[in-house]
Parts: structure tokens; C-alpha cells; sequence
């Protein structure tokens, strides 16, 4: 049998493989990783400009006055349909996923979600399943209505008082 060890201890050769056999598998992942993403585009994130199809990205008008407060609150997204999407994320109690789900319930913007009832709400969060259900959308409507009016330092001062959104 042909001895193709370069060290002479034999756990060395058996370390020195296993760490080859680690580094071709790491790169075999890493290129069919890459090949698979090229193919989807970033589909699986639905966070980047890049995904949701943004064209521009402005800031509300309340972010223009010059506030640092709004200036790092303030956050809406003009879409190539001239529609706004708000950064619903503003809210407390709302993360990424909740957002997603607001979303494809047709509720992009504070206005839109101001005016939902609860109702309308705790039915997207039941729909989504049962790890959203533990969440209270009870303040979501009238953070959203202060985010919508541009109050954006009367949120702030009540999400520092609120524990996830109650």
C-alpha cells in the first residue's frame, strides 16, 4: 500500500488528512452555495433593496426637518409603483418576521396599519402559526398613527415605557 504521509508520526498524517478532507468540503459547499444563489437572485432575504425591488429610497417628511430623533426613526421606501412602504419595524413588538407577514396581509405603511383594528391584526398573527400568537398587537394601531403624524419623539418616550409592545 503506497504511504502518501509526509510526516512521520502517523497521527499527524491522520490530522493532516481529516484537515484536507475539511477544506475540500468547505469549498465544495461554498462554490454550490454560490452557483444555487446566482440562480435565485437573493430571493430568500426579502430585506434588501435589491429584493423588494427598490428603485429610490427617501425618508418621510418628517425626516427632512433636520431632527436627529426622526432622522434615525424616520424611514419609508419609495417603490417603482410610487406607493410608500414604511419601516414597520419602528414599532415595538414588530420584528422582521411580523413585518413580512403585515406584509403580505397588504398593511406596508403606518397609515395602513393605524387604521387596522386589532382584530385585524391578532388574525394575521394567528394565521401565521403558533409562535406569533404569544405576541400582543394592542399598542401597534396607535404607534403607528404617532409614527404616521411624524411624533416621533412622543413614540420614543412610549416605547422606552412599553415591554414588547405593551
Amino acid at each position: 500500500m503506497l504511504n502518501l504521509c509526509i510526516f512521520s508520526g502517523q497521527n499527524s498524517c491522520h490530522l493532516f488528512e481529516l484537515f484536507l478532507w475539511m477544506l475540500g468540503s468547505f469549498l465544495l459547499g461554498w462554490f454550490l452555495s454560490r452557483s444555487f444563489n446566482k440562480s435565485k437572485d437573493c430571493d430568500r432575504c426579502k430585506n434588501c433593496d435589491r429584493c423588494n425591488g427598490v428603485e429610490t429610497s427617501a425618508t418621510t417628511s418628517i425626516a427632512s426637518s433636520g431632527s436627529s430623533t426622526a432622522s434615525s426613526f424616520a424611514a419609508a421606501v419609495v417603490t417603482a409603483d410610487d406607493s410608500v412602504k414604511d419601516d414597520l419595524k419602528k414599532v415595538e413588538g414588530i420584528g422582521p418576521k411580523i413585518q413580512e407577514h403585515l406584509n403580505n396581509d397588504g398593511i406596508w405603511s403606518f397609515a395602513q396599519l393605524a387604521a387596522s383594528s386589532i382584530a385585524r391584526i391578532q388574525g394575521v398573527l394567528d394565521a401565521a402559526g403558533p409562535r406569533y400568537k404569544m405576541h400582543n398587537p394592542k399598542t401597534w394601531a396607535e404607534q403607528a398613527a404617532l409614527a404616521r403624524d411624524g411624533k416621533w419623539a412622543e413614540l420614543k418616550k412610549w416605547q422606552d415605557e412599553l415591554d414588547g409592545g405593551l
